[in-house]
């Protein structure tokens, strides 16, 4: 039978948040409106009436035109290898890195809008969205009267709802159905601030067929590759008077006849009407949030975890594409999105995908591993005509199909991002204990990526393996100075990490043979480059000599875990001193996403003030209005030498990975609760309900004072749990299966408690009435 604890002792945290985002004035910029999105499609609402505009993006709206250059015969890592040698810098440009600036092709593309229009801006606007429905609201008041627009993006049958009540003027705008503006019909601006890879008309396309019939408006886009979309909207009064509307962001993915059948979705859904809608739509957001919960005496930093945890499911769901750079929020301003919206994979898709399992958003990080899986294909396809090796290798800057997009060709045809890759696969299998997963999954990912990664690993003069080309993202940019001696500590680093974690799970797989082998390719790599001050390098040649955004050559530390401080003196003395080092150099060439890595790796150290100062700094200066990351210190403050603003995810949930991290960490298998608290927050209560630890384990906590109080542990699979304990007592009260007991364990040391799937035990100081 599960065992549950006492009533008494145990009481669950509400699951439904009362956190919300809100603005007492109009929204000027896209990249600070309220963020809608069911994991496909996407919504920003902006504006003050004339107009309040709903832009909108679709996941699988893509131009996926090939560069030619990607063609070539030459195209090929042995080629890069060569040029890179030869130090021939333009040969390396014009073969594998002009091209990306030199086609508005690949890119992820925006979608459209509605607006709905106003004849004059309102006097007062007030947004609102709350992240436990995901239903935002704008009202919009002028002399006359006053309208509350409600939108939401159903959470299930990818449809958006609209209804407009209200009194006046404000209640009565146009509804208006908007292509993108591929034509050039529209005028252009470029905020000054803002990455530009070129204007929408570049791309080709015919302006978009536009029509209204039966009280429908929509239009139909041609794009490139045989692709079309569209968004369709309808529109009716409600019994009760209020305007109601249903949109649709469709593709000729879906088959043929797939507009026809939009209309007769949107036309349906129309007909059930916006609260019947609203109620599957709550509900869904209902389960999500009853998974984990949180509470803090910081309203700042619980506020984030919330409001970033609603991003997360807002922009991956299973079924689903991962989100790219900007997830389901491509930017609205007549230009191709930053970077493309590409898939990034020498930081970016990791960092937006660390945090999810701890937060117990298994299904919705799925989408990743689903996606990468699908790609196997295009994985062993490219690493067999670009690596002209076995096994998967993608390319490090990709399309939505897996292709080449080019760039800085260290960086984004780097043989050793990869293996960040694998990562993936290996956190959830950590963080679930399932062996199907790891067997049919997660060791089939990683062998296969070993083999591409060993076909290119030769002796070098010391006997040792080294790649043939090497480099640390991004370190001295694009410059031939980025060909760095080999191995760097970021290749290194990855690649002790993949062949030591294949010999483990090889090992626990009853894999001996191949266990030999992936331990045999360990011992022959070299140790990681660190200098006689302890710090860690760049490579065995180079050291960090400036600021530098990247912490690629600190990856031992985290998110790898090579580098331990509590394991040992000397991993202590490394971390210690490579901590010191990165301080030296300063932050002015950091962006957002660095103080949120750096936030990951004080939180290593144990570390909590300095985890949360680089938290804040990220929050409130790299951060638009609305919590999207925006990179750079746009509002002047100091921060950093970049004052641009272009919009990416990873900032946002590495922050949430590394204040995850102050309150659990999980190494070994060693369930660690509140390794690296604040001051700030022992003055208070500190909380959360089932945060994952590793193989299946459920953990909560409260804590009070900066005492931890208890520990509760729910098991998804049979196990032997290891809890550190972190309690300031040695006498311990253990409330399990079979009734409660006293243990005696060391402070800082481990007790093992077995629980059986479905097991629930109570961990915590023992009183004196305990016996």
């Amino acid at each position: 039978m599960p065992m549950h604890t006492k009533k008494e002792d145990w009481k669950p945290l509400e699951r439904m948040p009362t956190h919300e985002l809100r603005f007492d004035e109009a929204i000027r910029r896209w990249d600070e409106a309220l963020p809608l999105g069911n994991g496909m499609v996407g919504c920003l609402i902006w504006g003050d009436g004339a107009p309040l505009r709903f832009s909108l993006d679709r996941g699988d709206v893509w131009d996926l035109r090939r560069a030619p250059e990607t063609l070539d015969p030459g195209f090929t890592y042995r080629e890069m290898v060569r040029l890179a040698r030869e130090g021939d810098q333009e040969g390396l440009r014009k073969r594998f890195d002009d091209f990306y600036g030199d086609y508005p092709y690949p890119t992820k593309l925006p979608s459209g809008a509605l607006e709905y229009r106003l004849a004059a801006p309102a006097r007062r606007v007030v947004s609102r969205l709350p992240v436990a429905t995901g239903v935002a609201e704008v009202r919009l008041a002028d002399d006359e009267g006053e309208a509350v627009v409600r939108c939401f993006l159903h959470a299930e049958n990818e449809l958006g709802y609209l209804r407009i009540e209200g009194t006046g003027a404000a209640a009565a705008g146009e509804l208006a159905v908007l292509p993108p503006d591929y034509a050039g019909k529209r005028e252009q601006s470029y905020a000054e601030d803002m990455v530009v890879y070129g204007n929408l008309m570049q791309l080709g396309y015919p302006a978009a067929d536009e029509r209204a019939e039966d009280g429908m408006r929509w239009f139909e886009q041609q794009a490139a590759e045989g692709l079309a979309y569209a968004i369709v909207l309808a529109e009716r009064r409600a019994a009760d008077g209020a305007r109601e509307a249903v949109f649709a962001v469709a593709t000729n993915g879906a088959g043929d006849g797939w507009l026809a059948e939009t209309k007769r979705r949107v036309a349906a859904a129309l007909e059930t009407g916006f609260e019947a809608a609203l109620e599957a739509h709550a509900a869904w957001w209902a389960r999500y949030w009853a998974r984990s919960a949180l509470s803090l005496p910081d309203e700042e930093a619980e506020f984030q975890w919330y409001w970033n945890n609603y991003l997360f499911a807002s922009t991956s769901r299973k079924g689903c594409p991962p989100m790219p750079l900007q997830g389901v929020w491509t930017a609205d301003d007549g230009k191709l999105p930053p970077w493309k919206g590409d898939y990034h994979h020498d930081l970016n898709v990791q960092l937006c995908y660390w945090h999810y399992p701890k937060a117990n958003h298994l299904e919705e990080g799925e989408s990743l591993l689903d996606f990468l899986w699908a790609l196997r294909p295009e994985a062993r396809k490219f690493a067999s005509d670009f690596f002209e090796a076995p096994g998967i290798n993608l390319p490090s800057v990709m399309t939505l199909d897996g292709a080449p997009m080019g760039g800085w060709p260290m960086y984004s045809f780097s043989i050793a991002n990869q293996i960040w890759l694998c990562q993936c696969f290996d956190h959830y299998w950590l963080y679930t204990g399932d062996v199907d997963f790891l067997r049919e999954k997660a060791y089939v990912y990683l062998s296969e990526t070993a083999e591409c990664i060993a076909a290119w690993l030769k002796p070098g003069p010391d006997g040792l393996l080294a790649l043939p080309v090497s480099s640390s993202p991004e370190i001295y940019n694009n410059s031939l100075d980025a060909w760095l001696t080999p191995n760097s500590n970021y290749d290194l680093s990855l690649m002790r990490w993949l062949f030591g974690r294949l010999a483990e799970l090889a090992v626990r797989l009853g894999y001996a043979e191949e266990a030999a082998r992936w331990n045999g390719l360990l011992a022959q790599l070299p140790e990681l480059a660190v200098n006689e001050a302890g710090v860690l390098m760049l490579s065995p040649d180079d050291t960090l000599t400036e600021s530098h955004r990247h912490h690629a050559h600190l990856m031992a530390i985290y998110p790898l875990k090579l580098v331990q401080p509590d394991r040992s003196e000397r991993e202590r003395f490394i971390f210690d001193a490579s901590i010191q080092d990165l301080e030296k150099y300063g932050r002015g060439l950091w962006t957002g996403y660095s103080y949120a890595w750096a936030a990951a790796i004080y939180a290593a150290g144990g570390n909590g003030e300095a985890a949360l100062y680089h938290l804040q700094q990220m929050w409130r200066h790299m951060c638009s209005p609305n919590g999207f990351h925006v990179n750079g210190d746009f509002r002047h403050t100091g921060m950093s030498f970049f004052h641009y603003r272009p919009f990416t995810l990873e900032g946002n949930f590495a922050a949430v990975d590394a204040l995850q991290e102050m309150l659990l960490r999980t190494d070994g298998e060693t369930i660690r609760p509140l390794p690296a608290l604040p001051r700030a927050w022992a003055r208070g209560a500190v909380a959360f309900d089932d945060f994952r630890g590793e193989m299946g384990a459920l953990v909560s906590i409260r804590a009070e004072g900066g005492a931890l109080q208890a520990v509760r542990l729910y098991a998804e699979r049979d196990g032997a749990y290891r809890l550190r304990n972190a309690f300031g007592a040695e006498r311990l009260w253990i409330e399990g299966p079979e009734g409660g007991r006293i243990v005696e364990t060391p402070r800082g040391g481990e007790l093992v408690v077995a629980l059986a799937v479905g097991e629930a035990c109570l961990v915590r100081p023992a009183g004196e009435a305990d016996r």
